[in-house]
């Protein structure tokens, strides 16, 4: 056998391995085994570079950085799914599937899992991978072909008779014992974790080197395919799922055939059970149609197909060990109760801290050191203990005291609202409030002054070279000592301070934000804005003007003139304005054309941020609104949307997807 003969030989039995161990689950050979044939055919390659093909499995390695990533525009759209949250959703789905067909037509559903992975759409053409893009926002995603290559599970070539085009949809993902891995080895080396798999995985696929992606394990499961051009698709999606793995493409192991909804509901209860022992992170299932024919009538809206649904899990709990509670002192001076645990992964997160909220919610809950809790990700974000798994309490056991005083100063604290809350009233000298306070002015939503996070603030203040906020703007006379710190340098401390000086104008709103001052956020901020113009006036104003401010009620109002009203509030306003002159560039004006309407954004956007697209709407005339009516012009919408999107249909409001809308009014002005 000449070197082009064991070449080719290698090549496809090397093809044959990764169809063994990807899609049939079935390996014939140890990894060390499949890794001498893979060096074999790489020294193979190097000494006979004319013998190096494509679809090489040496060619999944990785290739040197590239400068960024191109743009692909789908040739078909990847369609976002509604979601569901409870039965009573899934059966109103069945309801407007049957509703469009016959009614007693019978419908048979495919309940699949929904991958919490990094969506990719991989293009063949004669059956060789030809490109591979993102999502991005639907219409255009970014290029990303090398990295896939390096994706485990991405066949080079596809097997068998391929179409001439297809386009294979699938998801990207780390599985749990990949992402355990990958974390201790960040640890070992002094870095910080990742969050979560899917975050991994995302960053993984968006490496400009190859070689690093392929570092991260990530694997890949098809299911689905947008463009083709060659032989018909199968019509069941069970035999679409089949023809994908007859192509050497995984498919997720579990894909259920329903005849009704009342099956799919028993479907993703049994689903719901095997989810803490699958490899790997979903958080829900995907309900399909599985006729194709009724597919092809039922068709797509703007937004996604009529003949599927995603069912959203509740969130995932998990069971661990409370060994301590602290008290967090916040910026406004709320004590809130946290439980210190021992670290448990939960929908996705390691977890070793969870909020038990306020004393009234400790106290009824009775959670107690040493207890086993029961912890939950709320909404799959913020981590909560729902309560004690009491037939697990050791004896002994003591309800936790609420603290009489600040756990950080000393000062004794106060019950409000209800004597649900406790705050420290020691505003000004209580360390905790003053640290929350200034990474509060220096975050990203208030004056984004970059470089300055939580633990060089608290190094600056240990230092004694800033005291409040206003004294931020007078770091630059500590330069010399700052360049001398081990670990900051002449470079950092220049960024720092020049991110300072750029801060010192900054719009008006953001100002405001800064100011911490309770219930003003983003949308509130600005509306002081437009309506006072400047600090000076917004400082003077009686509740009774300011409630005349559209959306400020009486509470709010209070806030803004008690804080107002505070003599060492106002003397840190007068500093602060020695240094600051902020602008009213986010409230000018740009255009018209959306003059006189009401305009509401609902559900994820993924190209720009909530708060910009409020803004631009703001600042070509409109207003941008937080519910859905008859007097409602516009309704913009992306992945998620729910009731507000329910409710425009039903009014018969225009809408439209996020492309569209960035389509028909782009290039988006920076507020």
């Amino acid at each position: 056998m000449n070197a082009a003969e064991r070449a080719a030989w290698l090549r496809d039995e090397l093809h044959r391995h990764n169809r063994l161990y990807y899609v049939d689950n079935a390996p014939e050979i140890s990894d060390t085994e499949y890794d001498r044939l893979l060096r074999e055919l790489s020294d193979l390659e190097t000494a006979h570079p004319e013998l190096l093909t494509p679809d090489s499995p040496t060619q999944t390695v990785g290739v040197a950085p590239v400068a960024a990533f191109g743009e692909v525009r789908h040739r078909v759209p990847m369609l976002s799914l509604d979601n569901a949250f409870d039965e009573a959703e899934l059966q109103a789905f069945d309801q407007r599937v049957r509703r469009f067909l016959a009614q007693d037509e019978p419908v048979r559903y495919v309940v699949e899992l929904k991958l919490d992975g990094v969506s990719l759409s991989l293009t063949y053409e004669d059956g060789l991978l030809t490109q591979a893009a993102t999502r991005g926002d639907g219409t255009t995603g970014e290029m990303v072909t090398a990295n896939a290559r390096t994706v485990r599970g991405v066949p080079l070539r596809l097997a068998g008779a391929a179409p001439g085009l297809i386009e294979i949809r699938g998801e990207v993902l780390m599985t749990r014992a990949d992402f355990a891995r990958l974390n201790d080895e960040k640890l070992a080396r002094g870095e910080t974790p990742f969050v979560n798999p899917r975050n991994a995985a995302s960053g993984g696929l968006r490496q400009l080197d190859s070689r690093l992606t392929r570092e991260r394990r990530l694997r890949f499961f098809g299911y689905t395919f947008g463009a083709i051009e060659g032989p018909a698709v199968p019509e069941d999606q069970g035999a679409r799922l089949a023809w994908l793995r007859e192509m050497g493409v995984p498919v997720a192991a579990h894909a259920e055939e329903c005849p009704d909804i009342e099956a799919v509901i028993q479907a993703i209860a049994r689903v719901q059970a095997q989810r803490p022992d699958l490899p790997f992170d979903i958080d829900g299932v995907v309900i399909k149609v599985a006729d194709g024919a009724l597919r092809e009538r039922l068709g797509d809206t703007a937004r996604g197909p009529r003949w599927a649904i995603a069912y959203k899990f509740p969130a995932e709990q998990a069971m661990t060990r409370m060994h301590a509670i602290t008290w967090q002192v916040g910026r406004t001076g709320l004590v809130v109760p946290v439980a210190e645990l021992d670290p448990i992964y939960v929908g996705g997160v390691t977890i070793s801290r969870a909020t038990l909220h306020n004393p009234s919610e400790l106290r009824r809950k009775d959670v107690r050191v040493g207890d086993t809790v029961i912890v939950q990700r709320a909404g799959d974000v913020i981590p909560e203990v729902v309560g004690p798994v009491l037939e697990r309490r050791p004896e002994g056991t003591e309800p936790v005291p609420v603290p009489t005083e600040c756990p950080v100063c000393g000062t004794p604290l106060l019950y409000g609202e209800g004597d649900i809350l406790l705050r420290c009233s020691n505003k000004r000298a209580c360390p905790a409030q003053l640290l929350a306070g200034i990474i509060h002015f220096v975050s990203r939503g208030a004056m984004d002054i970059a470089g300055l996070g939580e633990k060089q603030i608290q190094f600056f203040l240990d230092k004694g070279w800033i005291s409040d906020i206003p004294s931020l703007y007078e770091l630059g006379r500590h330069r010399e000592a700052m360049v001398n710190e081990p670990g900051l340098g002449q470079q950092s401390v220049d960024n720092i301070l020049a991110a300072i000086e750029e801060s010192k104008t900054r719009p008006l709103s953001r100002v405001i934000i800064g100011l911490g001052i309770r219930f003003v956020g983003e949308k509130t901020s600005i509306d002081l804005a437009t309506a006072f113009g400047n600090l000076d006036a917004l400082a003077v104003a009686d509740e009774a003007r300011l409630q005349a401010v559209p959306d400020i009620g009486e509470r709010t109002a209070a806030e803004i003139v008690t804080w107002f009203a505070d003599d060492e509030n106002q003397t840190l306003l007068e500093r602060l304005k020695a240094h600051v002159n902020p602008t009213l560039a986010d409230l000018e004006p740009l255009g018209d054309q959306f003059a006189g309407q009401t305009v509401v954004f609902t559900g994820k956007l993924e190209t720009m941020t909530r708060e910009e697209a409020e803004a631009y709407v703001r600042r070509h005339g409109g207003t941008p609104a937080g519910s859905v009516s008859k007097k409602t012009n516009l309704v913009v919408y992306g992945p998620g949307a729910g009731s507000k999107l329910a409710k425009a249909e039903q009014l018969g409001v225009p809408l439209m997807t996020e492309a569209e809308f960035c389509e028909q009014y782009r290039p988006l002005e920076s507020p």
